[in-house]
């Protein structure tokens, strides 16, 4: 019985395909089918076990091999999924004649004609016909010719054997590098000595550094995987490679929950001068590129969101002067500015106001409603990560980096098509978030459009206002006084001419439903904490209070409203968790911890609670504890560390004697306050009366309308 092996680069036609197998079955052969098509696609033409789908087995491979074919030639493609099938080879093995049914399947019948060279190799049906014809035709002269041709060609030969040799040496390598051995410390230093030993290649050594690294990491040996980068990138010559093996280390420094400032200052460094390099070359997309890394590690979540401390906070000028100094970073940072102001409010027509933000809306709401109802105004919605047209536009940071430094024109073009229709509508835009959305909406001239972006607490730490053209942004909103002094020192560009002006109003917040009674006057002795879900709000220092009070008065306790951390978001999270979760579980315990989770009935929750406390390391407002204070609680502020070297602070926002500095001063007002019910009174009714008098969106509404509104206000 003669073995027949089609190959099919596309899917065939079915009529094609059943012809063709009906031809080859009456000449006596049998018949097998593999291709890049689905399995459905050629049902009923031949059995299940005769056909392989490539599309599966590329599947299966992994998205890093779906990803990397994705860039062949069809060509290439259908055989690089073929190589990778196991029933590709046998069947190619046993075949007498391998048949590709079209152009993309050539190369892959070559290739598989180079390992079975007794088999006939032809492009076509008909050709395949012919070729099984004279194999009956002539038994004689081809099994005298199958004979000698037991082996495969030279050239697969050679380069079967290259390929062993590379991975029996790799094999070799993974093995006396393992974990197993790192966790030596005989096998760790030996390793960590070859990767910086003499006149190895760079190549070489980056690649041989990542594998050492990797093993350290893990073998448990974490720190020895980011000295072992390091050191490794201190003796390569390659500027591009050290810096690569650099930023790693950072990276990995960084992943496990710890921060080597002097390595990631160097990788940042590094990156810099690399972007510098590039961008003197006009090779824009390869500056992005750098700044984009050097971006990563200089505003990695871990140093300033998940950690009760941030390098930046405590010194914004010196943490930031390695990018002023930067040419590629100055150039990111320069004004384009625009053709023409922005225009008054419009008189004898209501003000068209398109409201934005990129997937977050949180703080919209009010604002939303107020606008919708309000008669001088007509407004819209516009969530940039929701709009099929701006979502893929919005998320390329790269590509508003490289134009920012003069390169990606159509990126440009792309971002103008897609904003233009809703700029030439709009009289204002107001921008929620200083992130994505900012950053799309000021690659373009808005024309006379007046461009207004809200700047939250997040942001100051993070890239995306470096990115932002703000003399494209005519007004820039901040919650309170001490953001607006630490962004101005992280943004001195705000200070130039022709740039956006800064205000400062507070978040919309409608407070009057958490005036509710409380459920009774004991629950003076019960503190709140409202939203513990980041690491930030450092419920850790609440529980000092807690221990200080109860050692005082066993009455008092704790009640926690919202979810808790996100154990998930990082190392430097789980780490604190890790010290929070045996505190809370003692606490609990002895009944003086009580977990709420997430309400959606937060003014009711608050109705049982007397005191409460803002614990956090950094707010920009806090929303929760103004909301706890017009509920009747006894505000407890402690003076948030991000801010302290600032002029302004919590003593500013708030009224003086809120704000405490250590938990031994929250526990003295919280027990001076609160052992009788006068006091107590005395206290939260004043301070109620405060918050809404100057906090309540039916206050804070006024400042937006005189803003957005003018004299129509």
């Amino acid at each position: 019985m003669t073995h027949v092996l089609l190959i099919a680069g596309t899917a065939p036609t079915l009529s094609m395909l059943k012809a063709a197998v009906e031809q080859f079955r009456a000449a006596g052969a049998t018949v097998h089918l593999a291709g890049l098509f689905d399995r459905e696609t050629v049902d009923g033409v031949l059995d299940a076990p005769d056909v392989c789908s490539l599309s599966e087995v590329t599947a299966e491979q992994g998205n890093a091999f779906v990803k990397r074919i994705a860039k062949l030639p069809p060509s290439r493609r259908t055989w690089a999924s073929a190589e990778r099938s196991r029933w590709v080879r046998g069947h190619a093995r046993r075949a007498q004649v391998l048949v590709a049914l079209d152009a993309n399947a050539v190369y892959t019948v070559w290739r598989l004609a180079e390992r079975n060279r007794r088999a006939d190799a032809v492009f076509g049906v008909a050709p395949g016909l012919r070729a099984l014809q004279a194999r009956g035709d002539h038994r004689m002269h081809y099994a005298l010719r199958d004979a000698v041709r037991t082996v495969p060609s030279p050239t697969v030969t050679l380069r079967t054997t290259k390929r062993s040799v590379r991975h029996g040496a790799g094999a070799v390598l993974r093995r006396a590098s393992s974990p197993a051995v790192m966790r030596t410390s005989l096998g760790a230093k030996a390793w960590r000595t070859a990767v910086v030993a003499p006149k190895v290649p760079d190549g070489v050594r980056a690649k041989l550094a990542r594998r050492v690294s990797l093993s350290m990491a893990k073998g448990g040996r974490r720190t020895g995987a980011t000295i072992v980068l390091n050191q490794a990138a201190d003796r390569i010559a390659n500027r591009k490679l050290s810096a690569a093996l650099l930023a790693d280390a950072a990276r990995a420094d960084l992943a496990r929950g710890h921060d080597s400032p002097q390595i990631r200052a160097k990788a940042i460094e590094a990156a810099l001068n690399l972007a510098d390099q590039r961008y003197k070359r006009k090779d824009f997309s390869a500056a992005a590129d750098q700044l984009s890394t050097a971006f990563s590690l200089a505003f990695n979540r871990g140093l300033h969101f998940d950690g009760t401390s941030s390098p930046m906070a405590k010194d914004p000028e010196g943490y930031l002067a390695v990018f002023r100094e930067s040419a590629a970073f100055k150039a990111l940072s320069a004004p384009r500015g625009r053709a023409l102001p922005a225009a008054p409010a419009p008189a004898g027509r209501p003000l068209r106001l398109l409201v934005t933000t990129y997937a977050n809306p949180s703080f919209l709401r009010a604002i939303r409603e107020r606008y919708e109802s309000h008669p001088e105004v007509e407004i819209r919605y516009l969530d940039v990560n929701e709009d099929d047209t701006t979502r893929p536009l919005a998320k390329g940071l790269k590509r508003i980096t490289e134009h920012a430094l003069g390169g990606q024109p159509a990126f440009h073009d792309k971002v103008e098509e897609a904003l233009r229709p809703h700029l030439d509508w709009a009289d204002t835009v107001f921008v929620d978030w200083c992130t994505n959305a900012a950053g799309l909406f000021t690659v373009v001239d808005p024309g006379t459009t007046r461009v207004i972006v809200r700047l939250h607490s997040y942001e100051v730490f993070a890239w995306w206002p470096h990115v932002v053209d703000f003399t494209r942004v005519d007004d820039l909103i901040l919650v309170s006084d001490h953001l607006r002094e630490l962004t101005e020192k992280v943004l001195p560009q705000l200070a130039g001419p022709d740039t956006a002006t800064t205000h400062v109003i507070a978040n919309a917040m409608d407070l009057a439903p958490f005036q509710r009674e409380k459920a009774d006057a004991d629950v003076r002795f019960v503190l709140g904490l409202v939203g513990v879900s980041a690491v930030a709000k450092d419920p850790r220092w609440t529980l000092q209070v807690l221990r200080l009070l109860r050692e005082k008065d066993e009455r008092y306790r704790l009640v926690i409203i919202g979810e808790g951390l996100n154990r998930k978001a990082s190392a430097a999270v789980r780490a604190y968790d890790d010290l929070l979760q045996p505190e809370l579980e003692e606490l609990e315990a002895a009944g003086a911890v009580h977990r709420v989770g997430q309400t959606d009935d937060v003014p009711a929750a608050l109705t049982g609670v007397g005191v409460i406390l803002s614990s956090s390391v950094r707010e920009s407002f806090h929303c929760g504890l103004v909301e706890g204070v017009v509920s009747g609680a006894l505000p407890v502020v402690r003076d948030w560390p991000f801010f302290a070297s600032l002029e302004s602070g919590p003593r500013t926002l708030f009224p003086a004697d809120w704000v405490v500095s250590t938990p031994e001063e929250a526990a003295q007002r919280i027990l001076a306050l609160t052992q009788t019910e006068e006091n107590w009174r005395a206290a939260t009714e004043p301070a109620a009366k405060h918050a809404l008098a100057t906090w309540d969106w039916s206050v804070v509404g006024l400042e937006f309308d005189r803003l957005l509104l003018g004299d129509k206000a």
